[in-house]
């Protein structure tokens, strides 16, 4: 029995042996800290994820080309990759301008549309990527040269933006009058309709961007320069100044003044209607009395806004350029109100008070060369 007793311990010490050995093994290739507990692995899994590099995705999107169906992928990266990256603004130094409305925006400019008063200026000589405040002058010129409204314009493929690859809710074969087409450029800043009142001038494209710097010349918009009807290239860009010059011609037509204030519409493409809505968020924000405006929006450009509005019985030309973020330019505005209806300031300029320009803002103009972005109206 003593026999027995002894051989069921010794089997029983082997077996819890090698267990307490393994056990003590892979202790040891555990990290530790200094309390002799194991390290946990979800700190450097977090800061493997912290360090690691934007995802990157592939749109595939197709195009009819010459009557053909193409297939185009494009590489988009982060959203937060793409809003980190400088506007023209920034790389020309225009973020280190301090202003007494803490605004957003780079570029602010305040006009007293009686009088021609300067009341508010940051930077405002400095030509800048504008967007679709392009389309603007686009509806300017096509007033002004008298084209038949209720002609039917057809939108094709040279209408589609294949550069930087923005939304449009006009597919290709859409049909629209030219006021329905004027109507949605401004109201619901549509990339393809601006391109196809363009296209539909005498001489087509390039005559009526030829007749859009002529006007420019015209109105004396000395920093202007367009290159599309639309806004999508960064190389359409124009001074805070000049555009207050725009504004002042654009409100002299009612019809410029009505299309671009419509919070909504309906329009008819080819026989049905479609719903369109502002770009302005301040058009049904109660409070304000806005006569004329048009929004835009390309990475290079940052948030712009232009618009005429009446403030304390006072009617005001007011641009701002180069905003950070969706409801920046919005924000910039009400406090551009709150400043003119607490005061009526006589010139004030940021150079006046310290305001830090950088060297290239100094020039008062800024290149239009930059790397590519992508794009959102």
């Amino acid at each position: 029995m003593v026999k027995f007793t002894l051989g069921a311990i010794f089997a029983l010490l082997c077996v819890a042996l090698p267990a307490t050995a393994a056990h003590a093994a892979e202790g040891a290739r555990k990290p530790t800290t200094k309390k002799g507990k194991a390290a946990p692995r979800r700190q450097s899994m977090v800061l493997n994820a912290a360090y690691a590099p934007p995802r990157e995705r592939t749109l595939r999107r197709v195009m009819v080309v010459d009557g053909k169906r193409k297939v185009v992928y494009q590489r988009v990266t982060n959203v937060s990759d793409v809003l980190s990256r400088p506007t023209m603004g920034d790389l020309a130094g225009l973020n280190l301008t301090h202003d007494p409305l803490a605004l957003s925006a780079n570029v602010a400019f305040v006009l007293d549309q009686a009088n021609s008063e300067i009341l508010f200026e940051k930077n405002a000589g400095v030509a800048l990527p504008i967007a679709s405040i392009t389309k603007m002058m686009t509806g300017l010129v096509v007033v002004e040269a008298n084209q038949d409204m209720d002609e039917v314009l057809t939108v094709t493929e040279e209408d589609v933006d294949h550069a930087k690859f923005s939304s449009s809710r006009l597919k290709v074969g859409s049909q629209l009058t030219r006021a329905n087409m004027l109507h949605i450029a401004l109201m619901s800043s549509e990339n393809r309709a601006a391109s196809a009142l363009g296209r539909h001038y005498p001489g087509g494209l390039p005559a009526f961007v030829e007749a859009m710097n002529a006007k420019a010349q015209q109105l004396g918009m000395t920093d202007t320069r367009y290159v599309d009807s639309s806004g999508l290239s960064k190389m359409n860009v124009a001074s805070a100044r000049d555009l207050a010059k725009l504004a002042m011609a654009a409100y002299q037509h009612p019809v410029l003044r009505e299309y671009s204030t419509d919070a909504k519409a309906v329009v008819e493409a080819n026989g049905r209607p479609m719903h369109f809505g502002t770009t302005n968020r301040l058009i049904a924000t109660p409070g304000w009395e806005i006569g004329l405006q048009k929004t835009g929006f390309i990475n290079e450009a940052g948030r712009c806004m232009l618009m005429q509005a009446v403030i304390q019985g006072r009617a005001v030309i007011m641009v701002l350029l180069d905003a950070k973020g969706s409801a920046a330019r919005a924000a910039d505005a009400g406090r551009m109100r709150k400043w003119l209806e607490a005061v009526r300031p006589a010139a004030l300029t940021t150079g006046a008070l310290g305001g830090t320009i950088g060297a290239a803002a100094a020039a008062g103009t800024v290149s239009a060369a930059a790397p590519g972005y992508s794009t959102g109206m």
